[in-house]
This record gives structure tokens, C-alpha cells and sequence, in this order.
């Protein structure tokens, strides 16, 4: 039986599925790399593939690849991914895999909601956008059927919509944005050093502790004035919550939607769904192995 790969490479992990052209998942697997390691998560990859040759009894008839960065034009490569993952930029993979056909490589946000839209909460929506709160704040929407990539491959980073001008800059120089609002990577400096990630913040909030009620709550209510803003941009039926801070659960949703009521715009009561990813950590993956499926040479 036929059967596709996708590689999701992360800042310390490597998530790999394999799966059917019907969307059944045969396997996941997630292997830590040292990042300290020059290319040890590309060697780690290419081990991954190869066994998994060996273990199902022939090659795969696809491989896809999604990365943090911006691909290249032609979908071979990451283009721009500065400052972490040194090698990741221009390796085009199917010449380092010496893989007979081309390996699609694309934005790791963009692949998620890719696998969300095949396998998981944005099945046939066709308008829908995600975001993916973690570390930072990943996003990709697909419009009238199609994902939206832009000019340079940049469409659907939503996590760097400014939320106040006046704010501190993240990684691409906006400032105030979602991701400094509400990103994991600026918890210690939004909580003055007290919580050291988010998942101890929420808890916190759970207990009744007020420091940590008043600062997710404020970033809660930020992440609704954006989710607020994407709807009048771009008019989705649903808003895919995902990443590890979507973990919260009702922590996280029940305050959102009780924010974003007052505030979206509903012509005749219209309103977009808010609805939790159901893909988890493998969504980018099984993303990725679509993208790679339906994909001609």
C-alpha cells in the first residue's frame, strides 16, 4: 500500500507521520534533536525517513516538509528563517535526501492548518484561519478555498499584528503585537519574572490568584481584539485555536469568547465559530504530507 511522509521540524523536536491518501495515519513519531549539534536535526531526519523505508517494506510515494521561516518560491527550500536552525535556510531537501521526487517545503503554521483543513477541526470550511499559541504566536488562513500564501510566502503571520504601537518589538520589529501580548516567550517580562511559562500561569488563574488572574486575563482580552480584527479582514466562518497554550482549555476559551461577543462585528447575527484545534502537536506533519500528496512534479 501506498503510503506519504511528513516531517514537521521544530526548535527542539521532530514530529513525523506517515499516512494514506485516504488520511488514515499509519504512525507518528516525535525525536528530540540538540540544537547545540551543527544539523544534527537533518541527520536525525534523514534516520527517521530510512527506517521508516525499512519498517513498511518500500519507500514512500511522498515526502513533505514544513519548518519554522519563510519557503522559497519554488516550495523547495526555507528561504529566511534567521538566527536559529543554522543550514536551514536554502537546503533544498529532496537533494540532501536524494529523494526521486520533489519534496515540498512550506511554513510550519501554514502546514498546520493545511492538516487541520484534511484530518481535524477545519474540515470543510472554506474560509478559515488559525492561529497557534506557543512559544510565539504562528497563524495561516485560507480564503475561498485556498491557502494564503502572498507574495513572499509571509500571508497569515498573525501573531505579528500590532495590538499597540507603542508596545516593545517582537522578532520582526512590530510593535505591541499578538505575540508580545500573548506569546509564551514573553511571559517572564509580562508577569515581572513571578511565572516562568504560561502553563504555570494558567494554573495559577485556576487557583484564584489574582496577579495571575489580572495578567491572562489582559492577554486574553488582546487576543480577542485580534481575533476580532482577522474576522473583518478576512471574514472566516471559523477562528482554529491551536499550539500548546490552547491547552488551557476552557481557561482559554470561555474568557475569549465572552470578550470577542461584545466587539465582532455580526451583520444579521452572523458570527465566526471559535473552535479548538483537534490535531495536537501533529497537525503541521500531517500537513505537510498533504501538501506533498496532492502535489504534481
Amino acid at each position: 500500500m501506498g503510503y506519504w511522509i511528513g516531517i514537521d521540524l521544530g526548535g527542539s523536536s521532530i514530529k513525523a507521520v506517515t499516512v494514506g491518501v485516504e488520511g488514515e495515519v499509519f504512525s507518528k513519531e516525535r525525536v528530540p534533536f540538540d540544537l547545540g549539534e551543527k544539523m544534527e536535526w537533518a541527520e536525525k531526519i534523514r534516520e527517521l525517513i530510512d527506517v521508516t523505508f525499512k519498517q513498511r517494506g518500500g519507500m514512500a510515494d511522498r515526502i513533505g516538509i514544513c519548518a519554522p521561516g519563510l519557503a522559497s518560491k519554488d516550495e523547495l527550500a526555507i528561504a529566511h528563517m534567521p538566527g536559529r536552525l543554522q543550514g536551514l535556510e536554502g537546503l533544498n531537501w529532496q537533494q540532501y535526501l536524494g529523494f526521486p521526487s520533489r519534496i515540498p517545503v512550506m511554513n510550519d503554521a501554514h502546514s498546520a492548518l493545511l492538516g487541520e483543513a484534511w484530518l481535524g477541526a477545519a474540515r470543510g470550511f472554506e474560509n478559515v484561519i488559525m492561529l497557534t499559541l506557543g512559544t510565539g504566536v504562528g497563524g495561516a488562513a485560507i480564503v475561498d478555498g485556498r491557502l494564503l500564501r502572498g507574495e513572499i510566502a509571509r500571508a497569515g503571520h498573525l501573531g505579528h499584528s500590532s495590538l499597540d504601537p507603542s508596545g516593545p518589538a517582537d522578532i520582526t520589529g512590530t510593535p505591541g503585537s499578538l505575540e508580545v501580548a500573548i506569546g509564551n516567550c514573553t511571559i517572564q517580562d509580562r508577569s515581572g519574572g513571578k511565572f516562568h511559562d504560561t502553563a504555570d500561569l494558567v494554573e495559577a488563574y485556576r487557583h484564584g490568584d489574582s496577579h495571575a488572574q489580572e495578567i491572562w486575563l489582559k492577554s486574553v482580552h488582546d487576543l480577542a481584539c485580534a481575533v476580532c480584527s482577522f474576522i473583518n479582514i478576512l471574514d472566516p466562518e471559523a477562528v482554529i485555536i491551536g499550539g500548546g497554550i490552547a491547552q488551557a482549555g476552557d481557561a482559554l476559551m470561555v474568557p475569549l469568547e465572552q470578550y470577542l461577543a461584545p466587539i465582532e462585528w455580526r451583520p444579521g447575527g452572523h458570527c465566526a465559530r471559535l473552535i479548538p484545534a483537534e490535531l495536537g502537536g501533529f497537525a503541521g506533519a500531517i500537513g505537510a504530507a498533504y501538501n506533498a500528496g496532492f502535489q504534481k512534479d
